[in-house]
């Protein structure tokens, strides 16, 4: 078994799909659009393993997620970009761009070097090497 995709309700699904477009190098399908329901989505590829799918339809609520503190759930989602130079680079190109660094890079308890960055709907990614 594997993990197909993870799906994210968006506010803005342009500006979302641009910022996994130009940051961590995906490549988009087509845009998705039922206009009964008016639901609209894009899957993004990365270059292997599991997919991403970013839906916006309008009515869905808030989450009720504090980006500052943890609750149960899905928390965030991991993304590899091959070695630590890779990530302290992109973690820097984010933070100039004015993306929220919630987590600055470090080796962590379990021996991964990561950053903990926000997209632009305020979900967590990790980069790892």
């Amino acid at each position: 078994m594997k993990i197909e995709h993870i799906a994210i309700w968006c506010k803005d699904l342009e500006a979302s799909k641009e910022f996994y477009i130009k940051y961590f190098r995906v490549t988009a399908g087509e845009k998705y659009v039922n206009p009964v329901k008016k639901f609209e989505s894009y899957f993004l590829n990365f270059q292997e393993g599991a997919r991403l799918e970013l839906m916006y339809m309008p009515g869905i609520p808030e989450t009720t997620n504090n980006i500052d503190r943890q609750f149960t759930g899905l928390i965030h989602f991991s993304v590899s970009v091959g070695n630590k130079q890779n990530v302290d680079l992109l973690t820097e190109q984010l933070r100039k761009d004015g993306h929220a660094i919630v987590g600055e890079p470090r080796t962590t308890g379990d021996g991964y070097y990561e950053s903990v960055v926000l997209d632009p709907e305020g979900n967590r990614i990790e980069i790892t090497e």
